[in-house]
């Protein structure tokens, strides 16, 4: 008897040991934009001929992750590349469903071909989509086809995930997309459901969302995990601290990666993003204690997918050649050739392609002024070559040209709505800008001139932009007080198609977007 009881002591002081260090691993991406293959890491100097990223590189890593694992997205699935935009996000749900995801959240550019279009690529989902702060301004119920949160049991812990989609998804997507629904606020509707999951005795709360700590974050990758964050809380901050129970919260739309996570020290909770276009993901460590069941602890770190460390898994590259081989036949067609590089303003102001995609549209519209929002525009076109593929990486947007009449006093206040921390968002054509940047980093002492004249407010002048931007688009809201609006109905990619059919593009020069400096820091 004596015998028997020992062994069962030993029995379970053994179970004990090994079960007193459950572990979960928690893999986020974000922002994928249709980018399902690997490419040379342009954008990181040290590394630009190293091919990163992919759905196949994350395939092979995930497959040697000895770690119990969940898989999480953040939203903005396909919108970026022929791929996606062709298949309409189904080829992002194929991808998704192959490597195991776990739960999304829509973003705000999975709208953008309509609630049906979203809806039908959630039925195909192998996983739950996720949004709790989305409602039908009708009536007031929660969409119906999303879920507010799952519970998923993994390794013996029960985890929750809540899913928000951003308040701001009502303007950058195609407003009339969503005119019906109603995108509430994202940490007022996380204190809402939490009590409910609450009662659900989860082991650990994850909140994925498409919204981030920090647009001034954007297209950065940053180590902010010594930072300190003034209050009031914004983005995910606000939502860590919305309530208390939450553990991780995972963001995106900002297209930051944050290299180490940040630990909140108000609500405990640890924060991640994972950058764009899936060149990276973040893994979040999770340790609970069996004993208590408890999290003990969470660590969180970015992980690039280069492809010569993660290898690239041959089942999901022939998924991915499947898509492709349908898209090449078209997206291969020479269109013409770049003279010039079309690239960025490493300053974040006007830019060449972005100078030049104003120029075509004036001309195409026939009208004295054109405007592009600078977000619009997700690829540089490289000298040499053309293909289609490239115009739909450049302006992956379905577009349209929309003209109107302005004045000299609403060309302003477009401007001021537009420039922020001494960069623009807005890409002009027909006039030159000159600014100053103010401490609280707003513009001050805008000054507009064309053909060497300042602008007066009373001065009228006929204008073109983009669909998006007129009919309610972030950073749009002057062209709703337009005279004389009229959508042309021609998209925005014909006419660039038009520019390189008729000989080799040249980029423009730059220098329409000026900052002056401060007479007051002068010596």
């Amino acid at each position: 008897m004596k015998k028997r009881i020992f062994l069962l002591t030993l029995i379970t002081t053994f179970t004990g040991l090994n079960a007193a260090a459950a572990v979960i691993a928690v893999y986020h991406t974000s922002d994928v934009h249709g980018w399902y293959s690997a490419r040379p890491a342009l954008w990181d100097k040290e590394n630009s001929t190293r091919t990163i990223g992919g759905f196949a590189a994350l395939s092979d890593l995930l497959k040697k992750e000895t770690t119990p694992y969940l898989l999480l997205d953040s939203g903005d699935m396909f919108q970026g590349t022929p791929e996606g935009i062709l298949t309409k996000g189904m080829a992002s749900i194929v991808l998704m469903n192959q490597l195991g995801y776990a739960a999304a959240v829509p973003g705000n550019h999975d709208y953008d071909y309509g609630e049906p279009s979203l809806k039908l690529m959630i039925s195909s989902a192998a996983f739950p989509v996720l949004g709790a702060n989305l409602y039908y301004k009708a009536g007031g119920a929660h969409a119906d086809y999303l879920k507010p949160y799952t519970i998923i049991e993994k390794n013996g812990e029960k985890i929750a995930v809540l899913g928000l989609l951003g308040k701001h998804t009502a303007t950058s997507t195609l407003p009339s997309n969503v005119k019906h629904l109603d995108f509430r606020d994202e940490a007022a509707e996380t204190a809402k459901w939490l009590p409910e999951i609450k009662k659900l005795n989860p082991d650990a709360v994850i909140v994925i969302a498409h919204i981030g700590i920090s647009e001034e974050l954007s297209l950065k990758r940053v180590d902010i995990s010594t930072w300190t964050f003034d209050p009031p809380p914004f983005g995910t901050l606000g939502v860590a601290r919305a309530a208390r129970g939450i553990d991780l919260v995972l963001g995106g739309h900002d297209h930051t990666a944050l290299l180490k996570g940040y630990h909140d020290p108000v609500s405990g909770a640890w924060l991640g993003e994972s950058g764009y276009g899936l060149s990276y993901v973040t893994r979040a460590e999770m340790n609970f204690d069996d004993a208590t069941g408890k999290l003990r602890g969470i660590k969180v770190e970015l992980v690039p997918l280069w492809t010569d460390r993660t290898g690239e898994d041959p089942a999901v590259l022939k998924t991915i050649a499947g898509f492709n081989a349908a898209v090449e036949r078209e997206m291969g067609r020479v269109v013409g050739r770049a003279a010039t590089d079309l690239d960025f303003s490493p300053e974040g102001l006007d830019s060449p392609i972005g100078d030049w995609g104003c120029d075509i549209t004036r001309q195409a519209a026939g009208t004295e002024l054109a405007f592009q929002n600078t977000k619009g525009i997700r690829a540089e076109i490289k000298k040499g070559e053309v293909r289609l593929r490239d115009l739909y990486q450049a302006v992956p947007f379905d577009n349209t040209i929309v003209t109107m009449r302005l004045n000299g006093a609403q060309l302003k206040r477009l401007m001021a709505d537009n420039l922020y921390r001494g960069r623009t968002d807005m890409q002009v054509s027909g006039l030159r800008v000159e600014f100053r940047q103010a401490p609280d980093g707003s513009a001050a002492d805008i000054r507009l001139t064309r053909d060497g004249r300042e602008i007066e407010p009373a001065d009228e002048f006929t204008v073109a932009t983009n669909n998006y931007l007129a009919f309610g688009g972030d950073g749009g809201a002057v062209f709703n007080t337009g005279k004389d609006i009229k959508d042309t109905l021609l998209p925005v990619r014909d006419i660039m198609i038009k520019a390189f059919a008729a000989g080799p593009v040249t980029a423009p020069g730059t220098g329409r977007i000026r900052k002056i400096a401060d007479k007051r820091s002068s010596p």
